[in-house]
């Protein structure tokens, strides 16, 4: 499939853009403190990084195609990198993947509300009971 070949239900390329505000606040955070952005820069700088994401994305489809794949994963993307130039970008591509990876384990090895609490499933939902039960005396006293 070619990159301009169109997707059912996908919204056309002008629709397609990043938030304003968060990129603005990028390139501040990036400029020295004396120095501005105007508004037509901010968004040539859009533009450009959705023409790339685009460009990154749709060579990373190619490679998924090429594997078969109907998902794009994290090495299509480093593949697509490097094919098209951008070799000196995948240390770092690769580091925020390890990161991220790692933020996931994190998150899965936090202890759910349930498994804190050391009551059973019975004795929960008697108390979630109990607390409807409170509710709805307190809201029809009130009413």
């Amino acid at each position: 499939m070619s990159d301009r070949e169109g997707h059912s239900g996908a919204p056309p390329d002008e629709d397609l853009s990043l938030p304003k505000a968060t990129v603005t606040k990028m390139i501040q955070e990036l400029l020295p403190n004396d120095i501005s952005c105007a508004k037509e820069t901010r968004d040539l700088v859009i533009e450009c990084c959705v023409e790339f994401i685009h460009l990154i994305s749709s060579e990373a489809n190619e490679v998924c195609e090429k594997e078969s794949k109907k998902t794009i994963a994290p090495d299509h993307i480093i593949t697509a990198l490097k094919t098209l130039g951008f070799d000196s970008f995948t240390a770092e591509v690769e580091d925020v993947l390890k990161d991220h990876k790692q933020q996931q384990k994190d998150r899965e090895k936090k202890v759910s509300k349930f498994e804190q609490s050391g009551m059973t499933e019975q004795e929960l939902l008697a108390a979630q009971e109990e607390l409807f039960a409170a509710s709805r005396a307190k809201f029809q006293s009130t009413g």
